[in-house]
């Protein structure tokens, strides 16, 4: 769905964003694609350049905006994760961007949460937990950085959610599982190359 072209216009855009986020200006964005007028979900990630430390993390799970505009609200609140401390832009020569393209989230339909863990495929899916109006998600990347399996995958979502990590076991909470194509700058202002995380 996603070429290499595409997926260099999404880091491309959503390092504008930042860089105007950080030191102002407006984004020249050049000729924008076709299928970025859709509307997607979108997560645009920071990361400390080497060590791949988590510096911020931002996105819409659902199709809410223009992929366009969903890039660069993502990026822009990125640089003001709640988590972190504002990004300065002395950082931005030790970051690396990374976007995220995601597939609608898809409830998962079981009768025995024992079975939820088959439902799961680490490496391919991202998922998201709720119950109420407690709500967490994690990328589909996530997973496989930290070696979880999928009953691990499941708990770790449940506390993103602020919910008890073994609300899943209980069959009390809602599960939706989505897809992503991920693309991302290899250093600095670098290479984009397209990450397979299946092949991790």
């Amino acid at each position: 769905m996603f070429t290499q072209e595409d997926g260099e216009f999404a880091v491309k855009t959503a390092r504008k964003a930042i860089e105007s986020s950080v030191k102002g200006g407006k984004i020249d964005m050049g000729k924008i694609p076709e299928k970025f007028e859709r509307k997607m979900g979108v997560f645009v990630t920071i990361n400390r350049y080497p060590s791949e430390e988590l510096r911020g993390c931002i996105g819409y799970p659902e199709p809410v905006y223009p992929l366009k505009e969903a890039i660069i609200k993502g990026a822009d609140n990125a640089t003001r994760d709640p988590r972190f401390s504002p990004l300065s832009e002395d950082e931005l020569d030790s970051i690396v961007v990374e976007v995220s393209l995601l597939t609608p989230p898809e409830k998962v339909d079981y009768d025995d949460p024992s079975e939820l863990p088959k439902k799961v495929i680490c490496g391919k899916h991202g998922l998201i937990a709720s119950k109420g109006s407690r709500r967490g998600l994690l990328l589909p990347q996530v997973s496989v950085d930290q070696n979880w399996d999928e009953q691990q995958f499941l708990t770790h979502t449940c506390r993103k959610a602020g919910l008890h990590p073994d609300e899943w076991r209980n069959g009390d909470c809602e599960i939706e599982v989505f897809e992503g194509v991920i693309f991302k700058e290899k250093e600095p202002y670098g290479e984009i190359v397209r990450r397979d995380i299946d092949d991790n």
